[in-house]
């Protein structure tokens, strides 16, 4: 399977090479959810991510160097695309390596035609919401009690990008 090269990343301090994407395999997913795992207190579970790359969405593993850093999975159909998933090793955080894949994945939805990518973030998730708004994405609603959280639910923040140049 071919590598899509991403260019020459170093992260200050962190021993990172040339970051590179492949699409995620259903082989991939223990390391997947591994990250997932780490990532999040509600991971998704095996049987999504099956049902993602099944069902032939955009689903593609950031790697730096060798190591696996990411993944992230994007449905599009039609002139719309939503951002499903997008997840980045913890320790691995805060170096960028977020946005180059958030970067690539708007990309792919640009190849697909899209013409507007939605997404939904924990209101909490403030880094991620913040990280979206830097890319251009926009908030255009809530979503009551979306997703589980610790205490019952949290809201979601419904955000959305205009691909259209």
């Amino acid at each position: 399977m071919a590598f899509v090269k991403a260019g020459n990343t170093a992260l200050a301090g962190q021993g990172m090479s040339e970051l590179h994407y492949r699409a995620m395999l259903e082989a991939d997913l223990d390391e997947v959810l591994s990250i997932e795992t780490a990532a999040f207190s509600h991971p998704w579970t095996r049987g999504i991510f099956l049902d993602c790359v099944r069902s032939e969405y955009e689903c593609w593993l950031l790697f730096s160097g060798n190591q696996q850093v990411g993944h992230t999975v994007l449905s599009a159909a039609g002139d719309e695309s939503h951002l499903l998933n997008i997840t980045i090793r913890p320790e691995n955080q805060g170096f960028g390596l977020g946005a180059a894949l958030l970067e690539f994945i708007i990309d792919r939805a640009k190849q697909r035609k899209a013409e507007v990518t939605f997404l939904e973030v924990r209101a909490s998730n403030e880094a991620a919401a913040r990280l979206y708004e830097r890319f251009g994405f926009n908030e255009i609603g809530r979503r009551r009690n979306y997703y589980p959280a610790a205490g019952g639910r949290e809201d979601a923040l419904v955000m959305a990008y205009s691909l259209i140049d």
